[in-house]
């Protein structure tokens, strides 16, 4: 089958004005997580600090890039009481390379929460759970149902298309009336308590493995018989998108990678709190080489420079171009800048870096010197 154009002939056939429950639609999805969902993911435990931190990792990541953070960041961070002791710069090491930092401040100032005010014990409904930092409706729940037996609903990107095509929603998504919408729903068809794990965990792992954005596996699914999107002929065209925004804006930048050979030391400086990786340490960023030149002057004499391969990382609304100029200079004593400071490259990969940092960081360093000053 082949994505098409949702058409006004189409909401016909998958009408919004209503949504009828799937008869049983929990009991099978039940049975089909029991028989046939994941069971063998390391946050599948009744422990809500492994349970929250899958959940605020899974966040807008896949799987399988969560699956290797989640074991090197439970084994630096073991319980609710280690995260909250550890420095913020510490956790966002520990984070370093996953994106959308925001994640990890939370993160961090919810465990010191968790640790401060309800004594290092997590709060088991889902109402309470989403009062603290970085947790929403659906996060919360998926704790309390898969922790605390909770009858809660949850109701992320996932668990939107699994509802959208089986129900026939055809209303447009994002939108306030849609999700309005699809709560209710998500809601009717929660079973009784002894169920909700399983439940809870079925939709997730039917949307993660069987009902997929593209090329969905209908033959796997328990509701292949009567799944409203797929007896319209078309499953894919669901949920119905609004129109696709315009290409995101291209920015550039020149990032200075500032070394003392002598010594191996790097210079690093703190981002601000607002903007792209806020409050991170990073390289300083400027619009052109001669810029990043004249900076480096003011700290110290500059023996080489060079351009190196040129970098693109992608942010939500738009992607960055990095020129990396890496520049060696002979430090002057007492030189320094307020924002920044050197450090050698153990103490900075201890730091929380954007991921692109890091790797210019790890490059392996060439022996020969550097061409010298700029020509012309």
């Amino acid at each position: 089958m082949h994505a098409s154009t949702v058409s006004d002939t189409d909401h016909a056939t998958l009408p919004s004005d209503s949504v009828t429950p799937l008869p049983d639609f929990a009991t099978r999805l039940v049975r089909w997580q029991r028989h046939s969902g994941r069971h063998d993911l390391p946050w599948q435990v009744r422990d809500p600090y492994r349970v929250w931190l899958s959940e605020i990792m899974l966040q807008q990541t896949q799987v399988a890039t969560v699956l290797d953070y989640f074991e090197r960041f439970t084994a630096r961070f073991p319980t609710v009481q280690a995260l909250a002791a550890a420095p913020e710069d510490e956790v966002l090491a520990a984070w370093s390379g996953l994106g959308y930092y925001r994640r990890a401040r939370h993160l961090h100032r919810c465990a010191l929460i968790v640790v401060e005010t309800h004594g290092g014990v997590f709060p088991q409904t889902a109402e309470s759970l989403a009062t603290l930092p970085g947790i929403g409706p659906s996060t919360a729940a998926a704790i309390a149902a898969f922790c605390f037996d909770e009858r809660a609903a949850i109701l992320d990107g996932n668990v939107q298309r699994v509802l959208c095509r089986s129900h026939g929603v055809a209303d447009p998504v994002p939108s306030t009336a849609t999700t309005r919408k699809l709560w209710s729903l998500a809601r009717s068809l929660l079973p009784q308590a002894p169920d909700i794990a399983a439940y809870t965990q079925g939709l997730m792992d039917l949307g993660a493995t069987v009902c997929k954005p593209r090329q969905p596996s209908c033959g796997a699914c328990p509701f292949a018989g009567d799944c409203r999107a797929r007896l319209s002929g078309d499953p894919q065209r669901l949920p119905l998108r609004r129109p696709t925004r315009k290409s995101r804006p291209m920015r550039h930048t020149v990032m200075l990678w500032l070394r003392q050979p002598s010594t191996g030391l790097n210079w690093l400086e703190r981002r601000p709190p607002q903007g792209i990786w806020p409050g991170l340490w990073s390289l300083p960023q400027f619009d052109t080489a001669q810029q990043a030149l004249q900076f480096a002057a003011r700290l110290g004499q500059v023996i080489g420079h060079q351009e190196l391969a040129t970098v693109r990382h992608a942010f939500t609304h738009f992607e960055l171009t990095i020129l990396p100029l890496r520049v060696e200079l002979q430090a002057r004593p007492g030189a320094a800048e307020p924002q920044g400071q050197w450090l050698d490259l153990d103490e900075a990969t201890r730091l929380g870096l954007p991921a692109p940092v890091r790797s210019l960081l790890m490059q392996p360093i060439a022996t020969a010197p550097l061409p010298s000053l700029l020509q012309g």
